[in-house]
């Protein structure tokens, strides 16, 4: 669909002398109803009335749209008007408003964003824009927007010819969660390819499943494919291809780097061999620290949602009960029906939380025949064993420690197997991984877990009655310390550190410290937003805008919202929010909050314990960041 197909001639006045928005929007829809597209013009303009309450429709550099979808149109149409003086029209830039066009839409489909996306495309283009405001006649008007339009076609079908030629370069970017670092790796790449004059493609392994996803076909026609990934990949489709693996940070600090070392040949060739994958890091190569990093956040990536889901479920349970008037010494979350229910299910889901971390961390480490062996042991570590060990008495449970330990134990035994039957014969090679490994590693896992058990048990006693018997400002830097984590690198190592610490605490009834923590990663968002919106001189234009965004993410407990604040300027950002993060966990550790919960936000607010309290910590953490923000960051230079 063409502009013209609903913008006339008749639909344009040049010139117009208007010296308000009420105005503005009167001659626009006198227009309108001239040109025939409306049946009821003022219930029309009650419909874009109640659009413009919602939000001015003026979006800065002189442009405003109002539109509005409504029974009242007879025919989609388009009115055009320009206003050399121009007229207040609440734009979000403050400038007067001297291209105003409005677009009149049936209530059924979606046609409205179609044409607004046309204009928003073309009229960002500032040449065009002057030659509209210099325009004559209507006719000059149309003309421009003819012209523009039809090269904007061209240039598509440009692009559309080049893409067909297939991308000399790929991508795929993963970090554990995948809400943030995934996808700001993959546009970090695109940009510099483009800037490079690279065609470049990016695989988005996020929190959804993998998008974008790579064909075989453009693995076979690219030249070499980059991997930045905290995170195991699927990397058997890039055999006998050039490889750079690298980390998830240097895909979005140094792409040009990365991008060069395919280019230039550098990357070394990679060669995948049955379970066994070689070692590809050419750019920022894993040391031991950062393995062992990867293959925890791979476990904790496949466990959160079991403990999110379940943990969630279980404090629907307790708030139930609660609104239900359960007495206190009822056994709470299976007083009522529906509570019982939640609690079931919820502890069902929440019961896998320790053998899916187990599994795949050894997954990780040793490909899917450690998946087998990790779960045993997880599962072994969350209900003990019930026969006398070397040791002791294994039926203690190690619970999440002796899961972590699981985990790597068990990547490790596959991997000493593997080495140890290295000598059998292709023939036999095959019994391997339906046979050998199975069993023999599962045997292992079992021997090991029922000497480890006991001692482990001992260390979470010890470390479960440490906490319980910390005084009121032990608990309080406690509090300071993993709420202040939250906030150093906002989705990275500390932050996650803090967050594992948290969800393994819930199990041994450590609530105050998951209260502690969601805290911590709810106020730099929240501190970001409120400093944004009272000191907007600290702030460019489009970090306003995110800004605002800032308030739902922070109130939802997403904490990677912060980060392109942090980026732009991490040395008065990142302390602004540490201290901010710190003092909101100190104070709900003071006032007794608690949370079941792992994770939600505001919308797990009803199960906190000491609500009201918690908001004040939530208050006076999110204040103080956003001071700290107003006084150390410099005024923007327009």
């Amino acid at each position: 669909m063409k502009t013209s197909d609903l913008l006339k001639k008749e639909s344009i006045m040049i010139g117009v002398k208007i010296d308000s928005k009420e105005a503005a929007i009167d001659t626009l829809v006198d227009l309108q109803d001239k040109s025939g597209n409306l049946s009821d013009k003022d219930a029309y303009k009650k419909g874009i009335l109640a659009r413009e309450a919602l939000g001015s429709t003026a979006i800065g550099e002189g442009i405003a749209i109002p539109h509005a979808k409504s029974d009242a149109v007879k025919q989609a149409g388009l009115v055009a008007i320009t206003v050399p003086d121009g007229v207040d029209y609440d734009a979000p830039d403050g400038m007067p408003s001297k291209l105003l066009f409005m677009i009149a839409a049936p209530k059924d489909g979606d046609l409205h964003l179609e044409v607004l996306s046309k204009l928003m495309t073309l009229l960002m283009d500032e040449e065009l824009r002057r030659e509209l405001l210099q325009a004559k006649t209507p006719e000059e008007f149309l003309a421009a927007i003819d012209r523009k339009e039809a090269a904007k076609d061209e240039e598509k079908s440009a692009k559309k010819a080049d893409e067909d030629e297939g991308y000399r370069i790929l991508a795929v970017t993963a970090c554990p969660t995948g809400i943030a670092h995934t996808y700001m790796a993959a546009e970090a790449l695109e940009k510099k390819a483009e800037e490079m004059g690279i065609r470049l493609k990016a695989e988005t392994n996020g929190s959804g499943g993998a998008k974008n996803v790579l064909t075989p076909e453009e693995i076979e026609a690219a030249d070499g494919i980059i991997v930045a990934a905290d995170k195991n990949v699927e990397m058997v489709r890039f055999d006998g291809k050039r490889v750079c693996k690298t980390n998830v940070s240097a895909g979005i600090n140094r792409p040009e780097e990365l991008i060069n070392t395919i280019i230039e040949g550098t990357a070394p060739i990679y060669y995948y061999e049955g379970d066994k994958t070689t070692s590809t890091e050419s750019i920022g190569g894993e040391g031991v620290g950062h393995k062992i990093y990867k293959h925890l956040m791979n476990g904790v990536s496949y466990m959160l949602p079991f403990v999110i889901g379940g943990g969630i479920m279980i404090a629907l349970a307790f708030l139930i009960d609660t609104i239900a008037g359960a007495p206190r010494d009822a056994n709470f979350g299976t007083y009522t029906q529906a509570a019982a229910f939640f609690k079931t299910v919820g502890g069902v889901a929440f019961s896998f939380m320790l053998p899916v971390l187990a599994g795949y961390i050894s997954r990780s480490i040793a490909d899917r025949p450690g998946l087998a062996i990790g779960f045993v042991g997880g599962y072994l570590a969350t209900i003990g064993t019930t026969f006398k060990s070397i040791g002791g008495d294994s039926s203690a449970v190690s619970g999440f420690i002796g899961a972590l330990i699981a985990g790597f134990v068990g990547g490790f035994i596959v991997l000493l197997l593997k080495k140890v039957f290295s000598f059998l014969p292709e023939s036999l090679e095959r019994m391997m991984p339906v046979l050998v490994l199975p069993l023999l590693g599962t045997i292992l896992m079992g021997l090991f877990m029922c000497f480890i058990n006991p001692f482990v048990g001992i260390l979470n006693t010890a470390i479960s009655n440490g906490l319980e018997s910390m005084g009121s400002t032990s608990q309080i830097l406690l509090g300071c310390l993993l709420a202040g984590m939250m906030a150093i690198d906002m989705g990275g190592p500390f932050n996650k550190a803090a967050y594992v610490f948290g969800t393994a605490a819930i199990a041994s009834g450590g609530f105050n410290i998951m209260a502690a923590v969601m805290i911590g990663g709810m106020v730099p968002p929240i501190a970001i937003a409120l400093a944004t919106t009272l000191f907007k001189h600290k702030f460019t234009e489009e970090e306003r805008k995110a800004g605002t965004v800032n308030y739902i993410m922070g109130l939802c407990f997403i904490t990677e919202g912060a980060i392109p604040f942090a980026a732009a300027d991490p040395l008065r950002v990142i302390p602004s929010c540490v201290i901010g993060s710190a003092i909101a966990g100190g104070i709900s550790m003071a006032m007794g909050c608690t949370l079941r919960a792992p994770h939600g936000g505001i919308f797990v607010f009803p199960v906190v314990g000491n609500v009201g309290g918690y908001l004040l910590a939530l208050a006076v953490g999110s204040l103080v960041g956003m001071v700290l923000l107003g006084l150390l960051k410099k005024n923007v230079n327009k």
